[in-house]
């Protein structure tokens, strides 16, 4: 090898030389565990091109009034509320209003669900009705999403107990909603009189990848669709402003893209954290691990994966009932968020946490000490311990 380096010596340019020394100067790529995007190991070479496309137009893809924007608006394209595809900041909130309980949302002809705080020139933004029930949600992380969109149905009801049936004080019950005539259900979906389990959104309000796409164009960026054809300044249906593979192609990237890796899971201090987690309680609504049925994308079929969630609603407690809710979900029930990629979360949250539906917790433990309802007795255990084995469970939620 030293010789070769001599032979090739003298034929460097300066050129090349100084792209040589400058290239040393870069900054290393990030570690995979300290990345959110990506796409899924074990894509074929035509899945991978899908997922390009789609992330070009998640990513990209930023929409302006003569493509479609608006008239009123959240946001001008899906990264911007993503970055990274990591959680939102409180600038890219959303806030949801008009509905208290199941009987539905009573504010439709208002705006409803969704207040559109934004307009293209000429048109004045939303304001919320007054009396209006609202509650204010932070843009969640994107990855991962593939996996929790194939957990089994049975699987979600074998975790949910309604009743409280083993008398563990934690009865997670499923948000059961009306599909939008767009979606096609497959076999394996149960249904309860003519509703099917949701699991996507803060309320568990989206039943899968596809409802979550059509209903973020519309009713963030205002950009109609063939499944959602509806303006929502006009109430009157208008020709689609993005095309069918546009929104199947994203749909396609949030399926594609890679869980979180947790970081140095075998660091003695994450490892007591963990066990502290499950002995505190906190593992009986955030599970370790899920497992996805039969896929199409071979890559996710029948894998076991650690999102720290059940997907389910539980009862949060006084401090973190807003007085809004969506589909059958009461007031004061939350879908336990996934936990995966928690650490990560000040990467696209501008160096700080925002956590909580509303954004409202500024740290790990505010969040845990604003848990209520089935959480309490959690929450009080976590009181309880001393200050090395807090730190501990908080460095274990960090490498997540």
């Amino acid at each position: 090898m030293h010789r070769i380096v001599q032979w090739i010596g003298p034929c460097i340019t300066p050129s090349l030389a100084l792209l040589i020394s400058c290239s040393s100067l870069e900054p290393a790529a990030p570690a995979e565990d300290e990345l959110l995007d990506g796409p899924v190991e074990g894509l074929s070479f035509e899945q991978n091109s899908r997922f390009l496309a789609g992330d070009r137009a998640f990513n990209d893809e930023v929409f302006t009034s003569p493509t479609g924007l608006g008239p009123l608006f959240v946001a001008t394209s899906c990264g911007s509320c993503h970055a990274g595809d990591g959680k939102g900041h409180p600038f890219s909130s959303l806030v949801r209003f008009g509905q208290t309980d199941s009987t539905g949302n009573r504010y439709l002809h208002a705006g409803g669900p969704q207040l559109q705080h934004r307009s293209i020139p000429g048109y004045a933004p939303e304001s919320l009705p007054p009396g209006a029930s609202h509650s204010t949600f932070i843009p969640p992380a994107n990855t991962g999403l593939g996996y929790l969109e194939l957990v089994p149905d049975e699987d979600l009801l074998a975790m949910a107990d309604p009743e409280d049936a083993n008398w563990d004080g934690i009865s997670g019950v499923p948000n059961w909603a009306v599909l939008p005539a767009y979606i096609r259900p497959g076999s394996d979906k149960i249904s309860r009189n003519g509703k099917y389990i949701h699991r996507f959104g803060k309320k568990a309000s989206a039943f899968d990848l596809m409802h979550q796409t059509v209903n973020a164009y519309h009713q963030d960026i205002g950009i109609s669709s063939s499944f959602a054809p509806t303006d929502i300044y006009t109430g009157l249906d208008i020709e689609p402003e993005i095309s069918d593979l546009n929104i199947h192609q994203v749909v396609f990237y949030l399926q594609a893209l890679k869980a979180p890796i947790q970081r140095k899971p075998d660091d003695p201090k994450i490892k007591a954290g963990k066990s502290l987690f499950t002995a505190t309680g906190c593992e009986k609504c955030h599970k370790e691990s899920l497992r996805t049925g039969p896929s199409p994308i071979a890559a996710l079929s029948d894998k076991t994966f650690h999102p720290y969630t059940d997907l389910l609603l539980h009862d949060m407690g006084n401090a973190l009932d807003d007085g809004y809710t969506e589909g059958n979900a009461k007031t004061y029930e939350w879908r336990t968020p996934p936990l995966w990629g928690l650490g990560l979360s000040p990467d696209s949250q501008g160096g700080q946490y925002f956590l909580l539906h509303d954004g409202r917790a500024r740290s790990i433990e505010e969040a845990i000490l604003l848990h209520g309802g089935e959480a309490e007795t959690s929450r009080n255990k976590f009181n309880q311990l001393n200050v090395e084995d807090r730190e501990a469970l908080i460095r274990f939620l960090e490498s997540l």
